[in-house]
Parts: C-alpha cells; structure tokens; sequence
C-alpha cells in the first residue's frame, strides 16, 4: 500500500490576489498517486499559507468518497467542504505524452503486454503497482508495473532512460530482472514496464538483518555499473535494496536517476557516497541525511562520526563493516574515479527519445498565468490535459478507484 505520506503531492497556493490578504481566494492542485488524479483544492488565503501544504491533509480525510467526476472541491476556513464542481474546466491535470511503440525502434526487442492483460494486485508506492498477468502457459506471473502518470517532461525523461537501461542491462544477480515493455491498448503508445516482484520488502524495514556478505556484494555491483558499463544509479538507498528469497543476494532495484556517461550526472548523487550513508543508515536507523540536499552530502559526514550505534541486527561487528567500507572507499576516490567511470570498457548508450507532435507544447502558454504572492509570473511550461484533447493528441486516463475497494481479480481467488 502507498505510504500516507508519500500520496499526495501539492503543486502549492495559487493566489488570485495578494497572499497576506486573508480573503483572497486561493486554489491549490493536488495529485492523488492512489487513485491517479489531480483534484483542485479552493478556498481562502487564510486556510492556505504559503509554503504550508495543509490542503494534502484536509483532502486526505474525504479523498476516497469523492465521485470520479469530481474536479474540484471548496473548503471553508475550518478545512469543510462546501462545495464541489465537476467543471472539466477546473482540471488542471498535467498532459503526458507517451511515445507510440512503432516509433521507438530501439524497444522492438523486448517482450511486449498490452495494459488490459495486466491486473492491479496493489499499489507498492507512487508510480508502481503490484500486478500480475499469465502467460502463455497460463501461469499467474507477479511483477512491479512502473508507470508515469503524472510529472513534466523531465518525468518522462527519466522512465525513458530507466527503461533503456533495465532492457540493456546484462543479466546480474543482484540486479531486478526486467520483465516487459506495457502498452496502453488503443494506440500501442508505451506507458510504462514491469520487472520481476520480489517479495519480503526492502531494507526501510529496520527489522531486517544485514549481512557482512550484503556489503560486499553491493561495492562489487557498484564498481560493476560505474566502472564496467559506465552508469551512475545515483540513489543508493535503504528503500532501493532487497533481498532475492531465492538465492538470498541482495538486489538492487530503482534506477530513477541513473546516469549513462556524462548525460544525467547530478552534483552530490555519486555512488560512492550513497554506498557510505546507506551503509550508516542501515546500521544506526539515522536518517538525518535524508533532509540534507544531495549537493551537500559528503562521504566525510559519517566517516567522521566515531561511533555507529547499532539499531540492526549484523552478523558482524560494525567496525568489520567500517573497516570494510573505508578500504573500498579508498580505491574509489583517487583522482581519476570519474574517468575510470567515464571511459568504462563496457559503457551502455541508448538513443534519445523520438520527437513527436505530443511533445510541441509552448514552454509557456496564457493558460499558466497565475498570481502569486501578489505579482503575476508566468508558469514553468506543460500541458493541461484538457488543452491536449482540444488540439487532438491522444490522451491516456490512469484514474481509478481507491486502494481501499480493490478486490482481487477473480481468478486469483478462485486458486486460493
């Protein structure tokens, strides 16, 4: 299930008027990641302070009942509804444009399911499902579906480079294995991938115990991406690690952020040091990194720190895993680590996603113009999914039904 925390997103106050006059109406846009869609939140800039977010709790309390025609919802200054529209005027969902599968040649290679044959099991987090299809032998398969249904560009950006790289990517066991590109059924447009389902959850759960031989074999994974085939996964994370019941390796899993090369590289997601404050996570249930920006982190930050305090069961003495972690470190930050990783023997490239009329959306458009804290700006560029059915591009609707009333599918039960 989708944490509570992680379910919605604000896009912030909008203002029709100066922020500190307590009387100027105010509207907010929140994405919901449970059901898929984008609901409108009004009211007055006294319930909405700037920078505050209290429209995420007050539509978490009456989210699951709204009608799916709803567009947006008015509170009042105590947070009570008093109103809802089902206005399509009032949608401001974000466009995204998916590439049709006969477009993008560099794909044709890999195995194909149309989304209809995939059945939601459920929801794991923001953007991946729990799901299962069967196969030709009619075999019930488990997979993590990930999809992008909501973000600018950049987003789709990201799922495409993430594809490319789980399809390029050698089979490695303590990589997640990549199962199948998803169609969406209308026009064969690509929405989205599905990989292997682990079971167990991963190491955010502090109750998990780490093995000395769980750190050797993730230095050795990353020395393999970064200096064999040149890529960066750039978020190395306790959330990101499972461990394979099977064979009992520990995988890794998310490539969200990955860099190939040059392209993609971000100041302060280096591998090395998401290794270091993993490694100081896992072992002491700090998270006081997490807050930091990832352009300040150091690997100094917990090398300095004299003591670990273990919160984890380890088959080892922590300072074996220390003593372990700063001798790689050492033959990872010499002066020449980036062109080691730069010129890798064994580099993975793709090619750019194709341009495509759905992708021609102005950078800025009359529709975007806002005021904000009393001055008028005009918004970042995008595409209101409204606006794309006006100008005839095809549009793929994720939304469905909350968490709360999904069943399973019929055919799952019957075998249980």
């Amino acid at each position: 299930m989708i944490k509570p925390e992680e379910r919605f997103i604000s896009n912030g106050q909008c203002y029709c008027g100066t922020w500190d006059n307590p009387e100027t109406r105010t509207y907010c846009n929140v994405w919901d990641w449970d059901q898929l869609r984008m609901i409108k939140v009004k009211g007055t800039a006294k319930l909405f302070r700037p920078d505050e977010d209290v429209e995420v709790p007050i539509l978490a309390r009456f989210a699951d009942y709204l009608s799916p025609e709803v567009r947006s919802v008015t509170v009042d200054d105590d947070g009570l509804i008093t109103q809802v529209s089902t206005d399509p005027e009032e949608d401001d969902t974000p466009f995204m444009g998916y590439h049709p599968f006969s477009t993008v040649e560099s794909l044709h290679d890999c195995q194909t399911i149309r989304y209809s044959k995939i059945q939601e099991l459920g929801r794991l987090g923001p953007g991946v499902d729990l799901s299962l299809y069967y196969d030709e032998f009619q075999d019930a398969q488990k997979v993590a579906f990930k999809f992008s249904a909501f973000g600018k560009q950049r987003r789709l950006l990201m799922a495409w480079d993430e594809l490319h790289l789980y399809k390029s990517l050698p089979q490695h066991p303590n990589i997640v294995s990549f199962d199948q590109v998803v169609l969406e059924d209308t026009e064969s447009r690509v929405i989205g991938f599905t990989t292997k389902y682990i079971t167990g959850g991963t190491f955010d759960n502090p109750n998990r115990p780490f093995r000395f031989e769980y750190l050797q074999q993730l230095t050795r994974l990353v020395d393999f991406l970064n200096l064999d085939l040149g890529i960066m996964h750039q978020d190395i994370a306790p959330r990101n690690l499972l461990i394979d019941p099977q064979t009992q390796k520990l995988l890794l899993f998310d490539f969200d952020f990955v860099a190939h090369g040059e392209k993609g590289l971000l100041d302060g997601r280096d591998d090395v040091i998401g290794v270091a404050l993993t490694l100081y996570e896992l072992i002491t249930g700090d998270k006081q990194f997490e807050i930091i920006p990832h352009r300040d982190r150091n690997i100094d930050m917990v090398q300095d720190i004299p003591e670990w305090p273990r919160k984890r069961e380890l088959d080892s003495d922590v300072s074996t895993f220390r003593n372990f972690l700063n001798e790689w470190i050492a033959t990872r930050t010499g002066g020449n680590d980036m062109q080691r990783y730069l010129n890798a023997p064994n580099r993975l490239t793709w090619p750019d996603p194709p341009n495509t009329a759905d992708f021609d959306a102005p950078p800025e458009t009359p529709k975007t113009h806002r005021a904000k804290y009393g001055e008028a700006y005009w918004g970042a560029g995008g595409e209101l999914r409204r606006d794309a059915v006006e100008t005839g591009k095809y549009v793929f609707r994720w939304e469905r039904p909350p968490q709360s009333r999904l069943r399973k599918p019929k055919r799952l039960r019957d075998s249980e």
